[in-house]
């Protein structure tokens, strides 16, 4: 059944109670979120968050992602150490686990040659999230679990426009939360949207040859979760002595008897769009080493021709939610009945949600752009020194590049700062570069930097001058 928009009701008018003020208001505690909050109420502002789970961290806590590395200053850094000091960090390499570098089935060391040296290191989830909250709790952060963002109140100015307030609902009904100084960390632009800041949809801005029938086509959302009990050896036995390094023939035998369900296994897409044969598709096993020995992540994605926008769409969010949850359970079956190594494997975890690679993009006073990088544009307000990473795109050649401040302001609000996935970039840039853990993190605490300069000199995030790369 499909969202009635051709009837309406009409909701009596009340009042919300005013329950919170804040000097600064987070909306979200995933990466950016939590480090925004962190830093600012460490700076001393009134600090207050709003989060509709029961955790900080986002995709990589509730969504299990669990990406850790070499920590890359400030609060990163801090989290990476404790994350350590608290038994929580699992790396792996080609000792550990052989037959791994240049595997097909891997995430993300496929394109290794095979058993090249590698390290890959995760932080388990549940483990992290709690010490996150800690983290807020220590630093005095009011932080609202279980709560929903419903919209912003606006008030007009004579040029940019104010937010005054949000309104959210919980466990207390609808709630009025009022502050100075707002900051995005949805990771989807909901509360930029709902201020009334110009955005690109998801799917937007692509070049032609992305579209084919016309449609907008996100980068397709993904559901992760966990396994365990794994017998990697024995997996890895049957890869070389069938000669099937994809699985190919297991799949084929289980689809013929009606184990596989319809779109389980689908070939990835083609063509020459931003997107090359990354996520678009699902044809094999899809997993990383995860948490302990024997435990793997997966992952499962949202087919790419359904051009789901979950971001924004009730009805998409339910379709992709209830497709996963079935593809899981599909593939767990077939994995124990069919192929070595998984025969005494059992389910451990699946995301709190479905992860959003490609939502709303806010219309900053700069919209930052992949020729920026390439061109190693420099910015008199530049957040950072300029920072070398790779980039998928032009085989991840490496490139020297700032992001100016002004990507952190969306245009027609003045007292509001971006953060992480919801920074005004273009599309290929957020998805391709800008929104792994450790950068997420790094805007947060820039963003809390800011909000809390702006509470002790009394001014608008549009107002502050920023003249110096804080990291």
């Amino acid at each position: 059944m499909a969202q009635n928009s051709t009837t309406a009701i009409t909701e009596r008018a009340r009042n919300i109670p005013v329950a919170y003020d804040a000097d600064v208001v987070v909306v979200g505690a995933g990466p950016g979120g939590f480090a925004a909050a962190l830093q600012a109420a460490r700076m001393g502002a009134k600090t207050l968050v709003v989060e509709r789970f029961d955790m900080p961290g986002g995709v990589h806590t509730s969504g299990l992602q669990g990406h850790a590395g070499a920590g890359v200053g400030g609060i990163h850094t801090e989290l990476m150490e404790r994350f350590a000091r608290e038994g929580y960090i699992y790396s792996v390499t080609q000792d550990k686990l052989p037959n791994w570098a240049g595997n097909p089935l891997s995430h993300y060391e496929r394109r290794h040659a095979p058993d090249a040296p590698f390290t890959r290191m995760s932080f388990n989830p549940e483990g992290a999230g709690s010490v996150m909250a800690n983290m807020l709790h220590e630093a005095g952060v009011t932080a609202l679990y279980g709560t929903s963002f419903v919209e912003a109140i606006v008030k007009e100015g004579n040029g940019d426009n104010r937010i005054e307030a949000i309104v959210v609902e919980n466990a207390s009904g609808r709630q009025a939360i009022t502050g100075k100084i707002f900051i995005e960390g949805s990771g989807t632009a909901q509360l930029a949207a709902s201020a009334g800041v110009p955005f690109v949809r998801g799917g937007g801005g692509q070049p032609a040859t992305a579209k084919w029938d016309g449609v907008e086509r996100p980068v397709p959302g993904g559901l992760l979760w966990i396994m365990s009990g794994i017998e990697f050896p024995a997996l890895a036995r049957h890869q070389r002595d069938a000669k099937g390094p994809v699985l190919a023939k297991l799949i084929a035998e289980a689809t013929a008897a009606g184990d596989i369900p319809a779109g389980l296994y689908r070939p990835r897409m083609e063509g020459t769009n931003v997107y090359g044969d990354l996520y678009i598709g699902h044809p094999t096993l899809d997993m990383s080493p995860m948490q302990a020995d024997g435990t793997f992540i997966f992952w499962q994605n949202v087919p790419y021709e359904w051009a789901l926008h979950m971001d924004e769409s009730a009805d998409d969010e339910a379709r992709a939610k209830r497709a996963l949850r079935f593809f899981i359970d599909a593939e767990v079956k077939f994995l124990k009945k069919y192929v070595p190594g998984f025969d005494q494997a059992f389910l451990t975890n699946v995301g709190r949600f479905v992860g959003i690679r490609d939502g709303r993009h806010p219309v900053g006073e700069y919209v930052y752009s992949i020729d920026d990088a390439r061109q190693e544009r420099r910015f008199r307000d530049a957040i950072s020194k300029p920072m070398i990473k790779p980039f998928y795109w032009d085989s991840h050649a490496k490139y020297s590049y700032e992001v100016p401040f002004r990507a952190f302001l969306p245009k027609k609000i003045d007292n509001l700062i971006l953060t992480g996935a919801s920074m005004s970039f273009t599309y290929d840039t957020i998805f391709m570069v800008m929104r792994n853990f450790n950068w997420c993190t790094q805007t947060g605490e820039i963003a809390g930097f800011a909000a809390a300069r702006c509470i002790d000199k009394k001014i608008t995030a549009k107002e502050l001058e920023w003249t110096e790369p804080y990291f």
